[in-house]
């Protein structure tokens, strides 16, 4: 397996897990999922969409250099 594929899988995986616990913790990621679980989303599809969101959320937060502020219930 080539070295960036390993690299990918790792993140891959460690976003699956974040996402898993922001949609116990975080109001906003838990409704975003909540709706599209409602849509009528599969349930892979609904994580890789959590996953996608915190990784966008993330990668703002790295550009305007601003910490993470907790979500308000």
């Amino acid at each position: 397996m080539p070295m960036a594929a390993n690299r990918r899988s790792t993140v891959r995986r460690a976003l699956y897990m974040v996402c898993v616990a922001a949609q116990r913790g975080n109001p906003e990621i838990k409704a975003f999922c909540d709706r599209l679980h409602a849509n009528g989303k599969k349930t892979k599809v609904v994580f890789v969409a959590g996953m996608r969101k915190l990784l966008t959320q993330l990668n703002a937060m790295m550009r305007n250099a601003t910490p993470w502020q907790a979500p308000k219930a």
